[in-house]
């Protein structure tokens, strides 16, 4: 796709050394993928690449304002994003993934393609509870009560386990006991 080709980094011919690229993420970039968290932000990321003989790494810094649903309430709203991430590009004879932040490409490999890794970035940055900041206020608050629901199912769970006694440790319970 010609609009993927727009986050190509060619690596083929760049010398040793380091190279700055810059990347705007917007709209026409979220329609690329298929997401249901996050369709829409203005975003740029800034991608410093050192490259060696026997390596590329690439340091990622992506500021900018994702739109999300609140969870709560189903309204939009604009949530800042700030965040630095790495990935580390190591040549060998396959393609490969060897760890979250280090992949192994072949010395022949002409262009890296960064818009999928500027896609798990901005995901793994986005918060797991989506809330508009008018309720942030107001977490704290649902916070204090999932605390008092979950010892009283701490209860619960102890009073269930102390029924499961294996029954050896009841005898040396009851050794206990009658002293």
């Amino acid at each position: 796709m010609k609009a993927l080709r727009e986050f190509d980094i060619h690596i083929f011919k760049l010398s040793n050394g380091e190279h700055n690229y810059q990347f705007e993420i917007s709209d026409s970039f979220f329609e690329l993928f298929e997401n249901e968290i996050f369709s829409k932000g203005n975003l740029l990321a800034d991608v410093s690449l050192q490259k060696s003989s026997s390596m590329i790494q690439m340091n990622f810094h992506v500021e900018g304002k994702l739109e999300l649903t609140c969870d709560r309430s189903l309204d939009l709203f604009d949530h800042s994003l700030s965040f630095d991430s790495r990935m580390h590009f190591k040549y060998g004879d396959e393609e490969k993934e060897l760890s979250e932040d280090v992949m192994v490409i072949t010395k022949d490999c002409q262009t890296i393609n960064v818009a999928d890794l500027l896609f798990e970035f901005i995901g793994l940055e986005t918060p797991m509870k989506k809330l508009h900041p008018r309720y942030e206020d107001e977490e704290d608050n649902d916070e204090e009560l999932i605390v008092v629901y979950t010892s009283q199912d701490d209860d619960t769970d102890e009073q269930e386990k102390e029924e499961e006694v294996d029954p050896r440790w009841a005898a040396l319970k009851n050794l206990k006991n009658n002293k």
